[in-house]
């Protein structure tokens, strides 16, 4: 078995078992009495404790400053053999940092170790299928499986060797606490939390399945701010590449075979008639449904998980296809308003309407209400392949990473998540965009009274007879140009409001 990265004197801070340090104080025991903790060992004496635990705190405190900051750790662990990246031991030093001075003195230090043990414990027992207090490579893979997550039990047993130090094959608590102990491990299992990806990556569609929540996460308002932080980031993305759905839009409902349409020229056409600001024409509207549609998704979401009736608090893939289906179908009739007025916005000519609510009334007084609602049908029906296909290829990927590349972590990285992210976004936007496009022609078409209504089918068979399948993936190429400056955008805008906000890193 390969050696254990935890270091003998970390393995001997806490109380062998298991209990936090909080009852080596209440053993009330001094240096010599032989009183016992909670556990009735003598190795819980609140003096023996304290020794331990002052001892690997002047190991860590490199410069002898009474304080650890991230050098200290960085190089003090490293002397232990526990190494760590310089993202984790800034995250050991944010969560234990009371006082926000940067750094760590001896009663932060402790608080940290105590917290922390609390959350390690919670993800120990959700491993621990059988209650049994050890984890086997089985156990492992079944935790995975139903979390969404395939591995071998080959890839396993390669988990489980970085933290069996006797060579049982089995982790029990100890094992798993000194791997851990001064790892940033949060309340569930980290791989979930690596590979979070759908409220941070926003391509202009809103069609994605929420993101899980956790239930400290849920308990401490962190979910409000992870939704603000996407919202925001989704706000800034879309507003960066609002020239280029513009220009999808003006595609998929002007360009035809008589006319053909490029990207220069519709940027040059655009420019002409109304200058560079029309280059954004309906990005307000856009910008402006993602709060509302983020808010009604996500409740009708977890109202739904709590339909499906599950104990889980992470949904299996084929109930979270279905209650992000039915969420985003929900969200979607709640605003389609807003989606036939970004329509409108777009292709509006200057002069045309005097803004939103221009627009809105004259839509209203010209064709009535049941306007609104023109193209619903293609874009309901679009919501079960752009969900399913993207969440099924970001599972394949991110499955395929873990299996071939994960050695010792289940952190990707920023790039491969971007990377995996980009890909299935775009093979969700592929399979559906016939469907988006019938849709968008649908919103553009101002009702003409006594004229026959165009219909989702009759449009299908219009646009196959007159322009054959390309037809149905105009706009294509300026719709695949936005997606990878959105994403890399709504990225690095989420994590920095994320920090403003005061979340902690996923």
């Amino acid at each position: 078995a390969r050696r254990s990265l935890a270091s003998p004197v970390v393995s001997g801070v806490l109380c062998p078992c298991g209990s936090p340090h909080g009852s080596a104080a209440e053993s009330g025991g001094g240096g010599g009495g032989g009183s016992a903790g909670s556990c009735g060992r003598s190795l819980c004496e609140a003096s023996e404790q304290d020794r331990r635990l002052r001892a690997l705190f002047q190991k860590l405190d490199v410069n002898r400053d009474g304080a650890l900051c991230i050098h200290d750790l960085a190089v003090g662990l490293g002397r232990l053999g526990l190494h760590r990246t310089e993202l984790d031991l800034r995250k050991i030093v944010k969560a234990g940092d009371k006082d926000l001075d940067g750094q760590l003195d001896f009663e932060e230090f402790v608080h940290y170790l105590q917290d922390h043990e609390k959350k390690l414990r919670l993800v120990f027992k959700s491993l621990d299928k059988k209650n049994d207090g050890r984890i086997d490579a089985q156990e492992i893979v079944q935790s995975l499986r139903d979390l969404g997550v395939k591995i071998s039990e080959q890839q396993a047993e390669k988990i489980l060797k970085s933290m069996d130090k006797n060579g049982t094959m089995t982790i029990d608590w100890n094992e798993w606490r000194d791997y851990h102990l001064l790892h940033p491990v949060e309340n569930i299992p980290e791989i979930i939390l690596y590979w979070k990806h759908s409220t941070i990556f926003d391509v202009g569609e809103n069609l994605t399945v929420p993101d899980e929540f956790t239930v400290e996460e849920r308990q401490t308002g962190m979910w409000w701010r992870h939704l603000v932080a996407g919202g925001g980031a989704g706000a800034v993305s879309r507003t960066c590449t609002a020239p280029l759905d513009r220009l999808k839009v003006l595609m998929q409902v002007h360009a035809s075979r008589s006319n053909n349409m490029c990207i220069i020229g519709g940027f040059t056409q655009m420019i002409r008639e109304g200058g560079p600001r029309s280059l954004w024409r309906g990005n307000g509207i856009n910008v402006l449904k993602i709060a509302p549609e983020s808010a009604i998704k996500f409740m009708a979401y977890e109202q739904i998980k709590r339909f499906i009736g599950t104990d889980q608090e992470m949904l299996r893939i084929h109930e979270r296809l279905l209650a992000g289906s039915l969420a985003g179908a929900i969200a979607q009739s709640s605003i389609y308003p807003m989606e036939v007025l970004k329509t409108r916005m777009a292709l509006r000519k200057t002069g045309q309407y005097s803004g939103m609510l221009d627009c809105a009334k004259n839509i209203l007084a010209k064709e009535g209400m049941a306007a609104f609602y023109k193209g619903y049908i293609p874009n309901m029906l679009g919501i079960i392949p752009y969900a399913g296909i993207d969440l099924a290829v970001y599972e394949t990927l991110k499955n395929t990473w873990l299996q071939r590349y994960a050695v010792n972590s289940a952190d990707p990285g920023v790039f491969v998540l971007l990377a995996c992210g980009t890909i299935s976004s775009t093979c969700g936007q592929l399979a559906s965009y016939p469907l988006a496009l019938v849709r968008t022609r649908m919103q553009a078409q101002a009702s003409v009274e006594g004229a026959p209504e165009v219909t989702m089918r009759g449009l299908f068979k219009h646009i196959l007879k007159t322009e054959g399948a390309f037809g149905l993936y105009r706009g294509l190429a300026p719709n695949f140009m936005k997606v990878i400056p959105a994403v890399s955008i709504s990225y690095v805008v989420y994590e920095n409001l994320k920090m403003t906000l005061g979340v902690d890193s996923r």
